[in-house]
């Protein structure tokens, strides 16, 4: 039988408010009724009902964070960001996979609120209105990592895409590469938007034309980056450089190219976006922009954490700093 706060107070023969008192480490109790209650507690195993607690006290000390996918590299990290800072601030995660797919967000959002979350993270991709209204709506604070809202209304930690997806074109143009692809995410998300805005940006302040048939689109596997760069191989005007909205496409341009004859990087230059563990793992290693995943969701679990406990947030838009790292996969 599951033992009870009523089971420790009569076997320590103290109050029940004593055993409450000393599980929520209160200090106004006796050393002496403190060992005792710790050493009752131990003999009978008991353990604290997080759901009681958090009836008593309005808090349950757990956060839900929603992601798209956590097998994936990237968000793995983002993850160990969360859990690391939820720790040192005594949260637990309740960690649900979306798969991207907006009625499961919608419906998650809706679980993690019936489970009495005191916050919610989340990551994913188009932020639509009826996501912006969910959130507004919502009893407890939303934080957004690594995802927009074209309304700028939710909290968020990103980097500057836009400047990143531009640093990286004008590294490939200055390196002579005037004919030059492009692989984006398929998905029509601001972070998308962003990246093609700052690839455009590049070629028009060097005043070089941009072909469009090189600007094709993968839903960030290894597998999509294959398709991707066969297709530009299949082009009388094969590109002599690729920019990769992701790592993991990045590495399946890479293979398919070598796959087809092409040497990396003498015939064609690759470059990718995130930095994950995939980028040193590729022979050559990868060229790209070093998102800082693990940062992301370490910064916005604690500008959750604000808001859960009513701290002064100076700035809800928190962008963090990115950079560029060359590899072998650029000359």
């Amino acid at each position: 039988m599951t033992v009870t706060i009523y089971d420790v107070a009569r076997e320590a023969n103290v109050s029940m408010a004593t055993v409450s008192r000393v599980v929520n480490g209160n200090p106004n109790v006796k050393p002496v009724t403190r060992k005792k209650v710790l050493n009752t507690i131990q003999e009978l195993g008991y353990r604290p009902n997080a759901v009681a607690r958090g009836l008593a006290s309005k808090k349950t000390t757990t956060v839900g964070a929603i992601i798209p996918d956590i097998s994936s590299i990237f968000f793995a990290e983002l993850a160990r960001g969360i859990e690391d800072i939820a720790t040192m601030y005594k949260y637990n995660i309740i960690l649900s996979n979306s798969d991207q797919n907006k009625d499961k967000e919608l419906q998650l959002i809706n679980a993690m609120l019936e489970k009495q979350v005191d916050g919610i993270l989340f990551m994913g991709g188009d932020i639509t209105d009826e996501h912006v209204n969910q959130f507004q709506s919502s009893s407890v604070p939303v934080v957004l990592a690594a995802t927009y809202d074209e309304t700028n209304s939710i909290p968020s930690v990103n980097i500057d895409y836009e400047a990143a997806a531009y640093e990286a074109t004008s590294f490939l143009l200055d390196k002579g590469n005037k004919k030059m692809g492009f692989i984006s995410g398929v998905d029509d998300t601001l972070i998308n938007k962003e990246k093609y805005n700052g690839y455009v940006r590049a070629f028009k302040e060097k005043s070089l034309s941009l072909n469009e048939d090189h600007i094709l689109t993968g839903d960030y596997s290894y597998d999509s980056g294959i398709e991707a760069v066969n297709q530009l191989l299949a082009m009388d005007d094969v590109p002599t450089a690729v920019f990769v909205a992701s790592d993991e496409m990045a590495l399946g341009v890479i293979h398919g190219a070598q796959d087809k004859g092409y040497k990396i990087p003498d015939d064609i230059e690759v470059f990718g976006f995130d930095n994950t563990r995939l980028a040193t793992m590729v022979r050559p290693t990868l060229s790209t922009i070093v998102q800082p995943m693990y940062d992301i969701g370490a910064v916005a679990m604690r500008l959750l954490t604000k808001y859960m406990n009513k701290e002064e947030v100076e700035e809800k838009k928190v962008v963090l700093p990115h950079r560029i790292v060359e590899r072998t996969s650029t000359k």
